[in-house]
């Protein structure tokens, strides 16, 4: 759970660690970390929530006329970056975004979660923990620092590469996080060639949305440390295996997970069911969310391990949601759709939204899968009532754009940022001309 950390620990830690810059850290709409960076000579306005920025040039955010935008830091954020610079050791806070006028900014993805779960609080819970398993490919830098697509190894899952780059890289990024204060759970290489996979514990939505964005910053650092690029993207190489953030959920009362009943079928809670009926309902939707770029759809493809429709299973992995075998704590929905582009204060405010919701309709989902989803013809999903993800970014952002629930768990700012940012990157894919498209039709 979130640590506490007074102002008066960030000032000791600063003199006591010779911190020379502050990096206050924010996420704009499609999930990137932006930073305003100052010395420490501003430590007491940054402390005092004095420090602003042009909103005006983050994606998403305001038009130049009302640009102000106030910086508030998370005390419980603060970490020294674990790598030494030119400039010295720089101290890094999560930041809300804030207006002029003292009011949360509507526009910041975090506090936009922070507010759905305060919904979740005024319904009864306690807590929404989350863990997500995050997976990414390393990639050979070239001669000038550029990317390339040459994998550091030809390993595949599990497989004990001791001595390969991939492998050097993935542990020292594990280590690195030990460092932070992250508790890793696991470590291992993943199916695709050059693809890894680090898990680490679970936690409160915040706290596990913050974690993510740390952890992107950590691995892209140290992979570059190795001689190597760490790419996020959902579906780097044609043909092989893509980039997944399985999500895994559960809810909280009074110290209890409440998603358990060890009376129920599958130990699962009429509560749990609920929620995950809610998923389900508004899966299409929160697909725009959780698979968020044109890229994404390379993904959600049959004959890969990514789910294509709209179902949910105890041990069958070919559903969007899975329900793991697991103890009292440890009972969770697992949705396994998202993909590390994702904007994580986004998702998680979706896929809460929705499952609340679920609770307050109080209604049963579909029967769960017990056979391979993807082997069944299209007559039998119907009769099942299986309905498939949207197959492209457009069609997600229709379906999003049809669902209300969704657009009230993003807010109607967030909602307008993100539907402008995604037709706008619809409308340039849909521009653009591939190799593969000269290759198969250009002497037609």
């Amino acid at each position: 759970m979130t640590k506490q950390i007074s102002a008066e620990d960030i000032r000791k830690s600063v003199k006591d660690n010779d911190v020379r810059f502050l990096r206050l850290a924010f996420t704009d709409v499609n999930g990137t970390m932006k930073s305003v960076e100052v010395p420490t000579s501003q430590l007491e306005k940054v402390l005092t929530n004095d420090i602003r920025f042009d909103g005006s040039s983050i994606e998403g955010f305001v038009r130049i006329e009302e640009s102000d935008m106030v910086l508030h830091p998370d005390f419980s954020t603060w970490m020294i970056l674990p790598w030494d610079t030119e400039d010295g050791k720089i101290g890094r806070l999560i930041c809300d975004v804030y207006k002029t006028n003292g009011e949360p900014f509507e526009g910041d993805p975090r506090n936009n979660l922070k507010r759905v779960v305060k919904e979740m609080k005024d319904m009864g819970f306690s807590t929404f923990d989350i863990g997500f398993e995050a997976e990414f490919h390393l990639f050979k830098m070239g001669e000038n620092g550029e990317w390339t697509t040459e994998v550091p190894d030809h390993a595949s899952y599990f497989d004990m590469t001791s001595d390969d780059e991939g492998a050097r890289c993935r542990r020292d990024i594990v280590e690195t996080l030990e460092k932070i204060g992250f508790e890793v759970e696991a470590a291992h290489h993943e199916v695709g060639e050059g693809q890894q996979e680090i898990d680490f514990k679970f936690d409160d939505a915040l706290t596990t949305a913050d974690r993510v964005q740390t952890f992107k910053m950590v691995v892209r650092t140290i992979a570059r440390k190795h001689g190597l690029v760490a790419t996020f993207m959902a579906k780097p190489l044609e043909g092989a295996a893509g980039n997944g953030m399985h999500t895994n959920m559960s809810l909280f009362k009074d110290g209890k997970n409440v998603f358990y009943d060890k009376d129920g079928e599958y130990h699962l809670s009429k509560t749990a069911l609920y929620f995950l009926n809610g998923i389900l309902e508004h899966a299409r939707a929160i697909t725009a969310i959780a698979n968020p770029t044109v890229n994404s759809y390379k993904r959600l493809i049959p004959g890969f391990e990514a789910p294509v429709y709209i179902s949910w299973a105890t041990k069958n992995r070919s559903p969007l949601v899975r329900i793991p075998d697991a103890d009292e704590v440890g009972t969770r929905l697992e949705m396994r759709s998202a993909d590390p582009m994702a904007n994580p204060y986004l998702l998680l405010a979706a896929v809460l939204k929705a499952g609340l919701d679920g609770i307050k309709q109080e209604k049963m989902p579909m029967e769960p899968i017990t056979s391979n989803v993807f082997e069944m013809s299209e007559e039998e999903r119907a009769k099942r009532g299986i309905k498939p993800l949207p197959s492209t970014l457009h069609n997600a952002i229709k379906a999003f754009k049809e669902d209300e629930l969704m657009q009230e768990a993003l807010g109607d700012h967030l909602t307008h940022s993100f539907i402008e940012s995604k037709e706008y990157e619809w409308a340039q894919y849909t521009q653009s001309v591939s190799d593969w498209e000269r290759k198969m039709y250009i002497n037609y």
